[in-house]
């Protein structure tokens, strides 16, 4: 952090503020994680209903909006006061139940909270308080919440995968992150990249090795990072998810036929490119100058 625009005695109190900041974000992101999945889910069986001129009930297609209702508990559907609801700290208090039907809360909410907090921290310091260090955090709490929707329901969504491609170019208009020409060739070879690798696979297996959100999220990535770290994104992305992959088959936690969403790979390395990519490619090149 700078010490000439801040202060010493200032940067813990900066620090401090962001990560609260960054808590309640990622609460936030939890409630999008939950619930646009759901919102889709209604969506797309109001719409599979009116193509088959099936009768639909009102009931059925009311869904949970990301600002209504309330907080409330997925088990008991018992309003959450304020009160119950402060990011990490009640769940801890809770000792991880329901205030009232004692049911488990899922870890996610802390977990999902913390990594905000500290991911919002990590991008202000790398880019400061400023327009850039501002887009760092929405590509950040974009690719938290992807990861999370991912994780949990094998979907990456084109309301957020879409957004975050063209705020990308956008940003790099004004060469924010990287020049025009370099986000435009980054959006196209990101998605053409996966695209490939994709109908390769399929035509080899005759099996689907990844969605086309993938394809969309990756675009994205090169839409905001340009081309060049493309190969780095795809190399640490392919990395973790064999690493996972193969540790979760050997603990039995997995069979050798289950999908693992690809989703959290590319979102944790285009993360680390962004606000490491240079240095990493620094290291990587200078390694082969040894030789």
């Amino acid at each position: 952090m700078n010490e000439l625009l801040f202060g010493y005695s200032t940067v813990p109190i900066i620090f401090v503020t962001l990560f609260c900041i960054g808590l309640i974000v990622g609460s936030f992101l939890n409630v999008v994680i939950f619930r646009l999945p759901n919102q889709l889910y209604t969506r797309w069986r109001t719409e599979a209903k009116s193509l088959l001129s099936i009768k639909s009930s009102k009931e059925s297609n009311q869904t949970d909006t990301l600002i209504w209702p309330n907080s409330r508990c997925r088990d008991c559907s018992h309003p959450i006061k304020l009160k119950h609801n402060i990011p990490v700290i009640s769940y801890l208090i809770l000792r991880g139940n329901c205030r009232y039907c004692s049911s488990k809360i899922s870890p996610q909410y802390p977990i999902i909270e913390l990594l905000t907090g500290i991911i919002i921290t990590l991008t202000i310091v790398q880019f400061g308080l400023s327009i850039n260090g501002l887009l760092a955090i929405i590509f950040s709490t974009s690719l938290i919440a992807l990861a999370g929707i991912d994780f949990r329901e094998k979907l990456l969504p084109d309301q957020i995968t879409l957004p975050l491609m063209w705020v990308g170019m956008l940003a790099n208009t004004q060469g924010i992150f990287v020049p025009l020409i370099e986000s435009i060739i980054g959006a196209s070879a990101g998605y053409l990249s996966l695209w490939s690798i994709y109908w390769i696979f399929k035509l080899i297996t005759g099996k689907d090795g990844m969605g086309y959100g993938d394809f969309k999220l990756t675009a994205a990535l090169g839409a905001w990072l340009g081309w060049k770290m493309l190969p780095l994104i795809v190399l640490i992305s392919s990395g973790l998810g064999a690493l996972v992959g193969i540790s979760a088959i050997i603990l039995g936690l997995k069979s050798q036929n289950s999908q693992l969403p690809f989703g959290p790979f590319l979102a944790i390395s285009g993360w680390l490119a962004m606000i490491w990519g240079d240095s990493i490619l620094l290291w990587y090149t200078s390694l082969f100058n040894d030789f």
